[in-house]
């Protein structure tokens, strides 16, 4: 089992990465909004009289600011290749400037999992 986690640069581009996610086969995702230091410098929110992290009222007043980074969980390689590939085709190639970043992280154990079984 993988953890893939996705920071989508973009967010307008969300529903269509869901989409594509969908057509690989992924089965749930979970979306946060998300943001890094570096938007947070660039749109003069982080301010010594502000939190470090702003609160959730603050990222749904203001979505186009912030990222949304994406959970799911996935198994086998082959999967993996799939998530990757649909990602690409939706966002383009992730080595490219303000696309986003795609960590797959390998889960050794995983506990309130519930698997449909049949």
């Amino acid at each position: 089992m993988h953890l893939i986690m996705f920071v989508l640069h973009d967010p307008e581009k969300l529903s269509e990465l869901l989409n594509g996610w969908n057509e690989a086969g992924v089965s749930g995702v979970t979306v946060i909004p998300s943001t890094g230091i570096g938007r947070l410098k660039a749109a003069d929110i982080l301010r010594e009289d502000l939190p470090l992290m702003p609160s959730l009222e603050d990222i749904l007043e203001a979505p186009e600011r912030y990222n949304r980074t994406l959970f799911t969980l996935v198994e086998g390689q082959e999967m993996i290749d799939r998530v990757v590939a649909a990602t690409e085709h939706i966002i383009g190639d992730l080595d490219e400037p303000n696309t986003g970043i795609l960590t797959v992280i390998p889960v050794s154990r995983i506990y309130g999992l519930h698997r449909k079984t049949g």
